[in-house]
Formats: structure tokens, sequence, C-alpha cells
């Protein structure tokens, strides 16, 4: 055999390889597996094309309504709003709308069904129905409410999108508003709004709600167009916060112009200061042993216009509280540990190595808030709507990016109850259950680079830690936590 040849393979089969079904009950396997393959075929056609229809009869409804937006009810269980398609089980239902500040629109349905193929094409119906407004002014005030609670959310970003609530509401009532006392009433409840126009997103949603109302619900005439823009300038220039807003979505030259405007200018502390112009970034104030830099609320990221000590409380400052208020000395350990406002640590000031050494240390969260409701008395004339307290967590930060504070010598308390993610926040009412307060800022005995700016750490409000000490603000009282 040469070397390119192969050796032959026998591909025959040979008899004892082969399979060979048997009859059963004397019918060959050729009819058998015909019956077999033909009852599979059946059963997936049942399957597919009747079982659907047989279990789970009924029609799929296109439910619209005028306005939209209502829930839709179907024997009593929430279905979705509408417009939508929704399921409805063959015999008698009984659907029903609901939208706030309107009568609710209820209907009788005989519901069929279809059997065949009633996966791939259900029997279809649709169904349309007005609801009637009640009071469309006090239908308006709803939608008012539900603006003013989402003032709080900040701007929208890609976790959560602030939904136009206002102008919505409007859409829905501007038929009715061709009645000049109800038009008067909403354009009331928009004026009122405006209060709440914190944000750019909520400057859109006023003003096209006014659009809205002023057009009828339909497209606006440039006429119409101008009056609106001008009941909005109107309505936002008791807000002052607003022209911040504004002054974000505009550009070029008339963003230039709203910035020297007295009304920006007023804008960035929110509230009466002082007597004489606004104070600028950096202005120094004197309240008792501390001095005060002024952090304006230039940015939509700021937390509002506020007051920050230059420096960590020191020990002289602290001595000077104590002599006023001397059951918050060591002498009264005993009363404070059984009341729980300090740990063993208390006051207990060990210079370390590298430990500045002017600054208090070693205060618990109560002892800082008790030297802040002290230090309130100290504030100067014109401030009688501002409050002395330990700062937020946005406040600190905020002046820390700013550069208003120095900030390493020691861990500072904040003031608002701790929350695990920062963006979570605990609503008032519920301090006691947060058992920890925020620390930020890091200290001296922290290894360089470890702690930065977004770094937080937390206590409980009693513990009295030689690494953590405070600084105090002076902000608006509407901005207490």
């Amino acid at each position: 055999m040469s070397k390119t040849q192969r050796p032959e393979i026998d591909t025959s089969m040979r008899e004892e390889d082969r399979v060979r079904l048997k009859p059963i009950i004397g019918m060959e396997p050729g009819r058998y597996l015909a019956i077999l393959y033909g009852l599979a075929l059946l059963l997936i056609l049942f399957i597919l094309l009747l079982y659907p229809g047989l279990s789970r009869p009924g029609s799929v409804i296109l439910v619209r309504s005028e306005p939209w937006g209502a829930a839709i009810i179907l024997d009593g269980a929430y279905m979705a709003a509408s417009p939508a398609e929704i399921f409805a089980p063959r015999g008698q239902r009984q659907l029903e709308l609901r939208l706030p500040g309107f009568e609710p629109a209820q209907v009788q349905l005989e519901v069929g069904g279809r059997v065949f193929a009633s996966r791939f094409f259900p029997r279809r119906e649709e169904l349309h129905l007005s609801l009637q407004s009640i009071n469309p002014a006090e239908a308006l005030i709803q939608a008012a409410e539900e603006f003013a609670a989402w003032s709080l959310a900040g701007e929208p970003n890609v976790v959560y999108q602030i939904p136009l609530s206002l102008s919505e509401g409007v859409y829905r009532l501007a038929p009715a508003a061709l009645d000049p006392a109800i038009r008067e009433a909403m354009g009331q409840t928009l004026a009122a709004s405006a209060r709440f126009t914190l944000t750019r997103g909520a400057l859109r949603d006023l003003s096209r709600a006014k659009i809205l109302l002023d057009s009828g619900g339909i497209s606006p005439s440039p006429i119409s167009l101008l009056g609106s823009a001008g009941d909005l300038l109107s309505y936002l220039e008791a807000n002052p916060r607003a022209a911040l807003a504004l002054a974000e979505l505009l550009r070029g030259e008339e963003e230039a112009l709203l910035r020297r405007s007295p009304w920006y200018a007023q804008a960035q502390i929110s509230a009466p200061v002082q007597a004489g112009p606004v104070p600028a970034s950096g202005a120094v104030i004197q309240a008792g042993p501390l001095a005060f830099r002024f952090v304006p609320s230039d940015s939509s990221l700021s937390p509002g216009p506020f007051y920050i000590s230059r420096d960590i409380v020191s020990i002289a400052a602290w001595e000077a509280f104590l002599e006023e208020e001397p059951h918050w000395g060591q002498d009264n350990m005993a009363d404070l540990l059984d009341l729980g406002l300090v740990s063993h640590e208390y006051l207990e000031l060990i210079f370390y190595p590298g430990r500045p050494s002017e600054e208090i240390s070693a205060v618990s969260w109560h002892a800082a808030a008790a030297f802040c409701n002290w230090l309130s008395s100290s504030l100067p004339p014109g401030f009688e709507s501002w409050e002395l307290r330990l700062p937020t967590e946005a406040e600190w930060e905020y002046a820390a990016r700013a550069g208003a504070i120095a900030y390493g010598d020691f861990w500072e308390w904040c003031a608002e109850p701790f929350a695990p993610l920062s963006y979570l926040k605990i609503p008032p009412g519920t301090r006691e259950f947060s058992p920890e307060r925020p620390l930020r800022g890091g200290s001296w005995i922290n290894s360089p680079g470890s702690v930065d700016l977004e770094t937080r750490a937390s206590l409980p409000p009693h513990f009295s830690s030689p690494f953590v000490s405070f600084r105090p603000v002076i902000a608006p009282l509407e901005s207490s936590p």
C-alpha cells in the first residue's frame, strides 16, 4: 500500500446495529408515530389558538379621556392612566375614570370575547369619555400643591424627572378658563405658585402654565406671548430666588443685564441681612468672639446664602461660653452623662503631637448645639430673621468648595440627622430615629489624601471624640435643617 493510499472503511450497517420499533397493540410503527405527531401538533395549536380564549375570555379596550391622565378603574381596581389599553374580562363590567378636580365618569360595559386566536388577534373595543370639572380653580390648586412639593427636589437629573404638574393642570382646565371669573382665579393661583419657582425646571413649568392659560390651551399668538411674559415677570418679582433660575436660562447680554440688576442681587441673600448694600462674597461680620464670612448663593447648587465661622471654635470662645453656661463644664459631668448629652471623653483636651493648640475638641454634638444657642444672643442688628446654628452638610461642603473656610484641623459636626447615603434626606420630625450626626472635613491625625471634600463620617451625638470640633453658621430661619 502506497503512502498516499488510505485504508477503505466499511460503512455498511450490520444487522445487529439496526433499531427496529415494535408494533403496539398490533399497530405498525409508521401508523402510531403519525398519530403521535398529529396529536402533538393539535396540542400545540390548541395551546396557541384556543386555550387563551377559553381560559381568559375578554377584550382589549382602548380608553381615552378628555382631559387625558385620568385613572382608569375597572371593577374597583386601578388599571392605568388614560390613554391606555386595558384587558377587560368577558361579562358585565363597571369602568370608572377619576381625575382630581373632576366629576368621576362611570360606564357599564358588556364585554365580549373571542375564542379563536385571541392571543394574536384579541377582540378590541374603544371607549372615549369626557370628564367635567367640579371647580376648575380648586382643581388647579391641587396641581399647584404638587408643583410646590416638587420645588424641594432641586433640578431634575438622570435619576429622576420632575413632572410638569402646574402646566399640565392648566392644560386640562384651559377650556374652563373661558369664564373670566375662573380665569382670574386660576391666574391668582399661578401668581402664588411663583413663590416656589426655585429651579429652571419650575420656571419652565410656570411659564408653560401661564402661556397655556392665556391662550386657552391652543397655540399662542405673538401678542398673547408678550402679555404672558409681562405677567410672569410681575409674578416672579416677588420671588428673588427666581432670578437665579432665570439667569441659568439666559445667555449673552440678557444674562449679564439680569446679573447686574437689583433683583438678582437680592436673590443672593433671599432675605434682608442688614441696612445697606448686599454684602459681597467674603464680607465678614462679628458675633460674640467669632468672625463669620458671607457665602452668597451664586449657583443653582448653592444651599442658599449664609455666613460661616472663619475658624473652628477656639478654647477661649468655649471658656466664655462656660462662664455663662457652667452646667456644660466638666464639673457637671455626672449629670451630663446621666442625661446622655456627653461621653466620658468630654472636654479631655489631650495635646497630641501635631494637634492644633488653640481650638476646642472633644465636644459632643449636644454641647456644640448648646454653644450655638448661647451665641445666638450676639447676632448683630438686622438679623432678626436669621439663626445661628451648626451647618448642614450642604452648607459646610459648599463653603469649603468656595474657599470660605480652611478645614482639616478637626472633624466638624453638622446639624442634620445622618443618612447613610448623602442624597437620602431624613424628614423633619424624625430626628429622634436617626442615631448619628454627620462629620465632615477630617482631622490632623488623618493621613494625607485619606480625606477630601466629599468624605463623610458620623458619630452618635453624645460622643465626645478628641478629633472632633465644630464651627457655627448664620443662616436664614427658613433654611433650618
